[in-house]
C-alpha cells in the first residue's frame, strides 16, 4: 500500500475566531475539520481551557496541497493581524482520500 500525501493544516486560535476560521475553511475548499479546546503557554502567557470564551481552539483539516497553500496565505494576510493565532502544515499519508 502506498497512500497518497495530503496536507494536515493545524490552526491554534482564540475561541472568538472560530466562526471566521471555519467560514474560511469552507470558502477555500476544506471538506471538513476537527476542532477542540486546547491549553498551553506561549508568547501571550498561560492559556487555560476552563473558560470557553477565553480558551484557545485547535482546528485541524486534511486538504490537498493547493488548498493548504491558499488557506495559510489567507490566514497570514487576513487573520494574523486581528487574532492571536498560529498555523502550520505537515505532510500526511491518507488512506481514504475520497473523504477529503
Amino acid at each position: 500500500m502506498n497512500p497518497p500525501t495530503m496536507k494536515l493544516v493545524t490552526i491554534v486560535c482564540e475561541a472568538h475566531a472560530r466562526g471566521p476560521v471555519t467560514d474560511l475553511l469552507r470558502k477555500v475548499g476544506a471538506h471538513g475539520w476537527t476542532l477542540f479546546p486546547v491549553e498551553g503557554e506561549g508568547a501571550r502567557g498561560d492559556r487555560p481551557a476552563d473558560i470557553p470564551e477565553f480558551t484557545n481552539l485547535q482546528i485541524q483539516a486534511i486538504v490537498p496541497s493547493a488548498v493548504a497553500t491558499t488557506l495559510l496565505e489567507c490566514l497570514a494576510r487576513d487573520f494574523f493581524p486581528r487574532y492571536g493565532m498560529i498555523a502550520f502544515a505537515a505532510d500526511v499519508q491518507v488512506v481514504r482520500t475520497e473523504k477529503f
